[in-house]
C-alpha cells in the first residue's frame, strides 16, 4: 500500500509539473522543432533566440517593471485592508459588526465579470486609467482574505489584546509586536497568494491600460509570436522567465511557513 500510494503521488506531482517543464522545454525551441511531426518534447538544440526576441520585439522589461509593481503594491495594500478588517471583526464589539461582516463575505458570490463595466465605468471616471492605482484598485478588497485571517485570529485568546491593552498597548503595536508575528504562516501564504493573482491578471489591466508604457507582462505576451505561423518561441521564453520570481518565492517562503505551522501546532 505504501508503494501504491507514492507511485499515485508521484504520478500526480508529474501531471502538475509537465506544463512548467514543458515550458522551460519549448522556450528553446525552434521554428522547426514546432512543426516537427510527431510533436517534440524536448528541443533539438539550445536556441537561446527566443529570449532575445522576446526582449526585442516587445517592451518586456517596461511590462514586467508594470507588473512587479501592481503585484507588489496591490499585495501590501490588499493585505493591509484585510488585515485590518479581520481583526476589527474579531477583537471590536460594534453594532451591525456581525451583518456587516456577513455583507463582505457575501460579495465572494458576485462573479467578477459582472461587475467588470461598473469598475471600469468607476475607475474612468475618476481618472484612473493609465495608472497603478487603477491596475490594481479591483484587487485591493478580498473577502477570502479577510475572512481566513478572522477565523486565524479567533484562535487566539482575547486574555493577550486585554493584557496587552492594560499595560496600555495600542492596537497598532498589539498587531505588530504579538498578532502578526503569530500569524506569520497564514499572512506569507495569502501574501505569496495575492502577489501571484494580481501579477497573473490579464483581462483588466488589458481594458484599464491605453498606453503601452503602462501595460502589465501577461498583455504584453499577446504581442509575442503569431499563431498563424506556430511561431511561439518568444512567447514561451517570457513565459518561463515570468515563472522564476514565483518559484523563488515559494522556496524562499517555503521553510518560514513549514516552520511557522510547526511551531504552532507544536504549540511553541
Amino acid at each position: 500500500m505504501r508503494f501504491i500510494k507514492a507511485s499515485i503521488a508521484t504520478l500526480f506531482s508529474l501531471v502538475v509539473i509537465f506544463p512548467i517543464i514543458y515550458t522551460i522545454s519549448a522556450s528553446f525551441f525552434t521554428y522547426a522543432d514546432f512543426t516537427s511531426i510527431p510533436a517534440k518534447l524536448l528541443p533539438s538544440s539550445f536556441y537561446l533566440e527566443n529570449y532575445v526576441r522576446a526582449f526585442a520585439e516587445t517592451s518586456l522589461a517596461r511590462f514586467l517593471v508594470n507588473s512587479f509593481v501592481t503585484a507588489t503594491l496591490g499585495m501590501l495594500l490588499r493585505m493591509g485592508i484585510s488585515i485590518g478588517a479581520a481583526y476589527a471583526f474579531t477583537f471590536f464589539t460594534f453594532k451591525g459588526r456581525d451583518l456587516l461582516f456577513f455583507v463582505v463575505i457575501a460579495t465572494m458570490l458576485l462573479p467578477s465579470d459582472a461587475l467588470i463595466l461598473a469598475n471600469y465605468s468607476t475607475i474612468r471616471t475618476l481618472g484612473l486609467t493609465d495608472t497603478y492605482l487603477g491596475i490594481i484598485s479591483t484587487k485591493l478588497l478580498s473577502p477570502t482574505h479577510i475572512f481566513m485571517l478572522r477565523q486565524y485570529f479567533k484562535t487566539m485568546s482575547r486574555e493577550y489584546r486585554e493584557a496587552a491593552l492594560i499595560e496600555g498597548c495600542s492596537d497598532a503595536r498589539f498587531i505588530t509586536t504579538l498578532l502578526l508575528p503569530i500569524s506569520k504562516a497564514v499572512i506569507i501564504t495569502l501574501g505569496i497568494h495575492s502577489f501571484s493573482n494580481i501579477f497573473n491578471d490579464y483581462l483588466w489591466p488589458l481594458l484599464i491600460t491605453n498606453k503601452e508604457g503602462m501595460r502589465t507582462v501577461q498583455v504584453g505576451l499577446t504581442m509575442l509570436g503569431f499563431s498563424e505561423n506556430l511561431d511561439y518561441g518568444p512567447q514561451f521564453a517570457a513565459i518561463a522567465l515570468l515563472m522564476i520570481p514565483i518559484v523563488i518565492a515559494f522556496i524562499i517562503m517555503h521553510s518560514p511557513i513549514q516552520n511557522s505551522v510547526s511551531s504552532r501546532f507544536a504549540g511553541r
